[in-house]
């Protein structure tokens, strides 16, 4: 049996912690993760630019989890969980990082990985013309995606991916997407 997935998240994002969710990923904790999300930006009175960003790339981020994950590992602890994921939004000196997890099978993760570090090795201009591309050009995946998110994200932040393969089993390993969400760039 793999590491413990819980304790990684929680050693990731030590303070500040806004919201910390894991279990299944539906359409009622969707909601639920928005709401909690803006309630508690709105009641620090965080800068309507920041809070609107910081909700846009929660919802891709959400919609990722529901579209992508793989399903659990037959040993894990959570087998009433159909689409298994965490989400941490945690509060930060420059604005906000978003964390997700998830399983993924290790026949997706050489392909998911390449797609990552595309992105990050594009420029600010290059992500934007991928995005028109993707929009222009997409075909939707059997998981219901056009492989529009993590671009779209990287659009929208400015900032590279952060993501790691923590291995769980020979089978799976856990996903782990740090996203920071800041108030320095102006995505169109």
């Amino acid at each position: 049996m793999g590491f413990d997935i819980e304790n990684y998240v929680k050693e990731q994002a030590k303070s500040n912690i806004i919201l910390f969710y894991k279990g299944n990923v539906d359409s009622d904790v969707i909601n639920h993760v928005l709401d909690t999300v803006e309630d508690k930006m709105t009641e620090v009175n965080e800068q309507s630019k920041l809070r609107k960003k910081v909700y846009n790339v929660l919802v891709e981020s959400l919609q990722n989890l529901y579209h992508h994950v793989d399903k659990v590992p037959d040993d894990f602890e959570d087998q009433s969980s159909e689409k298994y994921g965490v989400v941490v939004v945690q509060k930060v000196d420059t604005g906000y990082k978003i964390i997700t997890g998830n399983f993924v099978h290790s026949d997706n993760i050489e392909k998911l990985e390449e797609k990552i570090k595309r992105i990050n090795r594009s420029s600010q201009e290059e992500i934007k013309e991928l995005y028109k591309f993707i929009l222009n050009h997409q075909r939707i995946s059997a998981k219901g995606g056009g492989g529009l998110g993590l671009v779209d994200i990287a659009r929208k932040t400015g900032n590279k991916l952060d993501y790691s393969f923590k291995e769980y089993s020979d089978k799976y390993s856990f996903f782990y997407l740090n996203i920071l969400v800041d108030e320095e760039v102006d995505a169109k």
